[in-house]
């Protein structure tokens, strides 16, 4: 995201991110000192959603690198974070229709925040979930298991909404984080499902689509062998015992 440039007018006064009037319409909201406004009026709003992306991003870390040094095994391959832009969020506030203030966006808006797990073997992804949804500190509010269920499209991703406390100045707050785990396959699969989308403008040909659903039982099958592979060659020995899918 590109930032915008301080004017070299007086900064308005940060309002309080429960003001009513948080994402209020500006009259000459083409003008710099009115996109400069605008951002400033996200900023302690969207604030709260990067630290709580933080928060989780640091119990990952925490939970990898005692898997590297106290564990034969290490199930996290790489991490990913991605906080929604200020534009990104006020188009999806229109596309959803919810009442443009912090409690309907907080309410309709679950994925302002993400986090993006990817492991090497579809155990793990039930694994790392069930690490973090024990910790105390964590409140699972949603699970959608795409990997027991897939998108008809072939998509596969085990999706949770978690709620972690973040500790400000003037007291905790409650943010929602998206957390998304998946294999190295279904991830190298989602991200060029996503590529071809972007290319095409959402009007992909139908021979592509198929080839796609195609691609996606074809890493699925990789996914069972691999698997099946590593259970036989570790025999379950120096790493935790295998999870399952978290209960519906």
């Amino acid at each position: 995201m590109d930032d915008l440039q301080p004017s070299a007018e007086v900064a308005p006064t940060l309002p309080s991110v429960d003001d009513p009037g948080l994402l209020e319409e500006f009259p000459d909201a083409g003008t710099l000192a009115a996109m400069q406004a605008a951002r400033d009026r996200f900023a302690p709003f969207m604030m709260e959603y990067k630290f709580g992306m933080d928060a989780v991003m640091t119990k990952i870390a925490i939970l990898r690198e005692e898997f590297v040094q106290t564990h034969a095994y290490n199930p996290i391959e790489h991490v990913t974070s991605r906080l929604k832009t200020p534009e990104r969020l006020v188009d999806k506030i229109g596309r959803k229709g919810c009442a443009p203030t912090t409690a309907g966006i907080r309410e309709s808006i679950t994925d302002i925040a993400g986090v993006r797990v990817v492991c090497s073997f579809i155990s793990d992804t039930y694994l790392i979930f069930d690490m973090l949804a024990s910790q105390s500190d964590v409140t699972v509010l949603q699970v959608k298991d795409y990997i027991a269920e897939p998108k008809p499209n072939g998509y596969k991703s085990l999706h949770a909404i978690l709620e972690v406390p973040v500790f400000l100045s003037d007291g905790p707050r409650q943010v929602v984080v998206e957390l998304q785990i998946r294999t190295i396959a279904m991830d190298f699969w989602a991200s060029l499902e996503h590529k071809i989308y972007y290319e095409y403008r959402h009007q992909v040909p139908q021979r592509l689509l198929d080839q796609l659903t195609e691609a996606a039982a074809a890493a699925y099958t990789l996914d069972a062998t691999m698997e099946t592979l590593h259970q036989e060659v570790q025999g379950l020995g120096g790493r935790p015992a295998t999870a399952g899918p978290p209960p519906a």
